[in-house]
């Protein structure tokens, strides 16, 4: 069984995992991406799409729809954003016929 240090003494710990994935959020992929290794509620919230979202450009729909490629990374994004955001980038993202370039990160 998995054991969390301080998991049950109240403060942080109580926290409902939504308002947990909110604060992470506000912070960027790398906070996001340590603060997971603190207990499993970190860790599951660390990994919810609502976080990822945010670390997304706001229009990254309309920026895959321009890509070459850019419909299978859509599709790929309803499994999840984290893996999006990674996908991103590790691999930018030609637009408007290579004229322009699009990074994550």
């Amino acid at each position: 069984m998995e054991s969390d240090v301080g998991e049950g003494e109240g403060g942080c710990w109580a926290l409902p995992e939504g308002c947990i994935a909110e604060v992470l959020s506000l912070t960027g992929p790398r906070d996001a991406c340590r603060l997971s290794a603190v207990s499993s509620t970190f860790r599951s919230a660390a990994d919810s799409d609502a976080v990822w979202e945010r670390f997304l450009p706001p229009d990254y729909r309309s920026i895959l729809s321009r890509s070459a490629g850019g419909s299978s990374l859509l599709a790929s994004s309803s499994s999840s954003k984290k893996r999006l955001y990674f996908s991103i980038c590790d691999n930018p993202i030609l637009l408007d016929d290579g004229k322009k370039i699009c990074r994550s990160g």
